[in-house]
């Protein structure tokens, strides 16, 4: 049995904050990646000094990006109704 579900309120915050961890994430995917650049690189000082950076740069923009992004969805949501997102039961008791 399916049934059609609306989303339409996001938490700003708690999107953020999703985001926010999200994005740290991929910063330390990044970090092997801007460390072997800082190895073979000429400006291996700017590209070491990146690399210990860019997690938190990339949880910072996350986090920001998540708030704006939960608030303009709020809004367009009123004048639109949000989205619609199909929904079933799960049956194989897991």
């Amino acid at each position: 049995m399916t049934t059609i579900k609306r989303l339409t309120r996001v938490t700003p915050l708690r999107a953020g904050i999703v985001s926010g961890i999200l994005y740290g994430i991929a910063g330390l995917i990044a970090v092997p990646f801007l460390l072997m650049a800082a190895i073979f690189g000429r400006d291996a000082g700017g590209a070491l000094a990146f690399a210990i950076l860019a997690p938190v740069l990339y949880a910072v923009a996350g986090f920001i990006g998540g708030l704006i992004g939960a608030a303009l969805y709020n809004l367009v949501a009123k004048w639109t109704g949000g989205l619609e997102f199909e929904v079933s039961d799960d049956t194989t008791g897991v």
